[in-house]
């Protein structure tokens, strides 16, 4: 199935995607890469609130190439990098709201587990469609924690069906991934030399 979902994302809507479908996204994207879940982690931790709002987010593990044009940031290309390395901080990311997170390579156990605890969902982007991706980015909204470094700080995105992203994990424990390593194993096994 296909699905157009804006944000903020609420549950109902997640609820009834399943891993395999496809989906666009419009409204706000937040960008997090390694140190920007690891500044929320600080965040949690010392009970202080972000200086953005997680509940119904999509985070995008992915950092814009950007231009600054007189006084606004304009993204060159966004693309979506490896989410495993956020897998020891997403499930308290989306313990404290987010409700899609976005990148490529899927992610953990203990992700899927927050994804079905939380009603959310884990949508993979195709790597190598970075210049597409800008195309999908209508307006910058804003730029947080610019101490981190340009491609690890958070970037507020507007943007207009983004997409096509495919569910790879869902709130049912659906996980493409996961299924396409078992059959492989399978089909290993069956093989004779």
């Amino acid at each position: 199935m296909e699905y157009h979902l804006t944000t903020p994302l609420s549950k109902e809507p997640l609820k009834a995607l399943r891993a395999g479908d496809v989906v666009y996204i419009t409204g706000e994207f937040i960008t997090a890469r390694d140190k920007a879940h690891a500044r929320m982690a600080e965040y949690f931790k010392g009970h202080r609130q972000l200086p953005f709002k997680l509940e119904g987010a999509a985070i995008f593990h992915g950092a814009p190439i950007v231009k600054k044009e007189g006084e606004e940031w304009k993204i060159v290309a966004i693309g979506p990098t490896t989410s495993a390395r956020m897998n020891d901080l997403e499930p308290a990311v989306i313990g404290h709201g987010a409700a899609a997170i976005i990148g490529k390579g899927g992610m953990g156990p203990d992700v899927l587990a927050a994804l079905r605890d939380n009603g959310a969902v884990y949508l993979s982007m195709t790597g190598g469609t970075a210049v597409l991706g800008a195309r999908m980015v209508k307006k910058v909204l804003g730029l947080i924690w610019e101490d981190l470094g340009m491609s690890e700080a958070v970037w507020l995105l507007e943007v207009e069906n983004f997409g096509p992203l495919t569910v790879t994990m869902d709130a049912h424990m659906g996980d493409l991934y996961e299924a396409v390593r078992r059959r492989a194993s399978e089909n290993i096994k069956d093989m004779r030399l």
